[in-house]
């Protein structure tokens, strides 16, 4: 079980992180960006489950700056409000949440002893990933799960500048596999795969769960992190 703490971005504002340690020494830090739900039970699960693997992981509050202590579930009124809160996080002025997701990689740099830092994001928090790999100091490896939005318009020209691997659905009807398919040929030192399931296959509280899908995703990402953060 990790804890919540708080940290500094470089504007000066202060946000919650959950951070979850490994019994051991880590083998490298993680920043766990969150979906449309806040830190919800499900992201702190998966920041557990990366520290379980010998990561030091974060997991920043990216809605702090539009509504404190945020904590959604998968409803339908749910969905309507964290994409309400995504829409007015999206609107702030630059650098706006990306300085957050640099305090982030910063702490997790300093509290995990290689030095070296990977973020992963799901959802908003995938799209969230895509930009960070190419704007956030400090990333060696960028895993974005199925990120909305990042297949499309000016988001495909951007230039990472880590190794990203990219998991998304095949079914996602947010995300056309059209997009996807574009987006690999555009971005061809990126590896991208497609998984026979839906948007949020990762989720286990989600109708669209898809256990083979996130197992094979979650094989993948980790050896994609042993690889670039050893």
């Amino acid at each position: 079980m990790g804890q919540f703490i708080d940290l500094t971005a470089a504007d000066g504002f202060v946000f919650p992180a959950y951070v979850a340690e490994p019994s051991g020494r880590p083998r490298g830090g993680l920043v766990v960006l969150q979906e449309i739900f806040g830190v919800n039970s499900h992201i702190r699960s998966v920041a557990d489950g990366y520290a379980d693997e010998g990561y030091l992981v974060v997991a920043p509050s990216t809605f702090q700056r539009v509504k404190p202590g945020v904590d959604l579930g998968y409803t339908p009124d749910d969905i309507s409000a964290g994409s309400a809160l995504k829409a007015a996080v999206e609107a702030l002025p630059a650098p706006g949440v990306i300085a957050d997701i640099q305090a982030a990689v910063n702490h997790a740099a300093t509290a995990g002893t290689s030095g070296k830092v990977g973020v992963v994001g799901y959802c908003w928090g995938g799209l969230l990933t895509w930009r960070a790999a190419a704007l956030v100091d400090g990333i060696s490896a960028a895993v974005p799960y199925y990120g909305g939005g990042m297949t499309v318009g000016a988001e495909v020209q951007r230039h990472p500048r880590c190794p990203v691997l990219c998991h998304f659905g095949e079914r996602d009807r947010h995300i056309t596999l059209e997009s996807v398919q574009a987006f690999a040929r555009a971005q061809h030192g990126v590896r991208v795969e497609v998984y026979a399931a839906d948007h949020g296959f990762n989720c286990d509280q989600r109708a669209s769960y898809d256990a083979t899908a996130a197992h094979q995703a979650r094989g993948r990402t980790l050896a994609f992190f042993a690889q670039h953060l050893a």
